[in-house]
């Protein structure tokens, strides 16, 4: 539809209606072979009569710019290039690299959507739509209570985590919940993260004007006599699985987390469970809110990582102290999630069907995990490099002797293939070693036939270094 302004009273209807529409034309937003509303379409969109209308087009079929056809309509012209005029919209789209334009790709957060249980996801999709009137009505801010309560057993089950079903809020994503922890605390607290830290996390942080302090890692997880030399009140920790360091953080080192929080009142632990599904070898390690007894942390999990990306539906987990201010200030914001997608989701959860799926995919990938570890062995890579972060998660770091990561980087970038350098998820100072080379690779988006072909080439790339 054409939307234009009568501003000029001096002027008649037509003439300013054909002047509008010859400017389309001319700027190319109405473009060759494009048709035209009908005469009484945009007459009543107007609210000028059809002989208004009639007349502009007219006017603009007599010089070209458009024809009519019989019983069909208006129809933009072709014309000559020299009579398009500059367009006032100086916004020029910038050209950004994508990253997917190569042709191996080891993306690390990439999942298998062909593992996607589309069936199963349909027929629920079609019992929801026929057994509820209540979908298009609004829901609690927090989210549908039924998959919060869904969601409270399957914690408590499978993932040692104590908490009622008031205290889980469900929103678009970690992001969007990180941002609204954010907004509960306010930006005079300061907040720690791990160094090194997937990057929107800090992202979030930055563009929130929070103080940020980075705090260094051991393989038992975050170093606590570090933690303690700052004023960090606040602490986000992936205490299950560190990316992109693959550590799982010990017992003993998750106490001494605890116990830091304890020391004063307004410390707090933010807690990432965000794949702790995806654990390949020794017995499953209880999320770090299950040893809270102080409430004193806040639990964040994603479906991201089990379903899909694309469903956006993430939850984090309040104690109840900051359940009480979030009740009293935040209850305004509605839940950014559809009730429609979350009704889904708890009938796929309540039925087994997401313990199904989560066994499938697990095993899926710990075989893509061996693929990539057996191919590296086939190609005698390990003189040279070893391979660690092998215990969970979808992606795995591959350490050079002697090797400088950017010298890893390009001879793979130069052979059409993208993996991704330890150093870019460093903040601020740090002792890496840059002689002895890191990258890290995801495997979790291939198939298998493509995953043992992807990395017999890179094995190609690195043996030649």
């Amino acid at each position: 539809m054409i939307t234009i302004v009568f501003e000029n009273n001096k002027i008649p209807l037509y003439a300013q209606l054909y002047s509008a529409i010859k400017r389309e034309i001319e700027s190319g937003s109405l473009k060759t072979g494009e048709k035209l509303p009908s005469k009484r379409k945009l007459a009543l969109h107007l609210k000028i009569s059809q002989i208004t209308v009639e007349t502009a087009y007219n006017q603009l079929a007599s010089e070209g710019y458009i024809i009519s056809k019989a019983r069909s309509g208006f129809y933009v012209q072709p014309f000559d290039n020299t009579l398009i005029v500059p367009n006032t919209n100086t916004y020029t789209p910038k050209n950004k690299t994508i990253s997917n334009d190569y042709k191996i790709n080891f993306l690390t957060n990439a999942v298998d959507t062909d593992c996607f249980p589309f069936s199963v996801w349909s027929k629920l999709n079609r019992e929801i739509l026929l057994e509820n009137k209540n979908l298009l009505k609004a829901i609690n801010p927090k989210g549908d209570l039924g998959l919060r309560e869904s969601i409270s057993k399957y914690l408590h089950q499978y993932r040692g985590v104590n908490i009622h079903p008031e205290q889980i809020i469900i929103g678009a994503g970690t992001e969007y919940l990180l941002g609204l922890i954010i907004q509960i605390f306010g930006t005079d607290n300061i907040f720690g993260v791990e160094n090194p830290c997937y990057h929107k996390i800090t992202k979030i942080l930055d563009i929130n004007k929070v103080h940020t302090n980075y705090i260094p890692l051991d393989n038992d997880g975050i170093i606590i006599d570090k933690l303690k030399s700052t004023n960090t009140n606040i602490m986000y920790v992936t205490p299950s699985h560190h990316f992109p360091l693959g550590i799982v953080t010990t017992i003993p080192r998750r106490q001494q987390i605890i116990s830091w929080a304890n020391e004063q009142d307004n410390r707090f632990i933010l807690e990432d469970d965000y794949d702790s599904e995806f654990r390949y070898s020794g017995k499953p390690i209880p999320a770090l809110q299950g040893l809270d007894r102080n409430n004193k942390v806040i639990y964040f999990n994603t479906f991201a990582k089990t379903l899909a990306p694309s469903l956006r539906i993430a939850y984090m987990a309040l104690p109840e102290n900051l359940l009480k201010i979030y009740e009293e200030k935040f209850l305004f914001y509605s839940c950014t999630v559809p009730s429609f997608e979350q009704q889904i989701l708890k009938k796929f959860i309540d039925r087994g069907h997401f313990e199904q799926h989560l066994n499938k995919i697990r095993n899926i990938y710990k075989t893509r995990r061996d693929i990539v570890i057996n191919t590296f062995s086939e190609n005698n890579m390990f003189d040279r490099f070893s391979i660690s972060g092998e215990k969970a998660g979808q992606h795995l770091l591959i350490q050079a002797k002697n090797i400088s990561e950017n010298v890893l980087i390009n001879a793979a970038k130069n052979a059409n293939i993208k993996v991704y350098g330890l150093s870019e998820y460093y903040s601020q100072n740090i002792n890496y070693n840059t002689e002895n080379g890191t990258i890290i690779i995801g495997y979790s988006g291939f198939k298998n036939d493509e995953l043992k072909t992807a990395v017999n080439k890179l094995c190609k790339v690195l043996k030649n270094l």
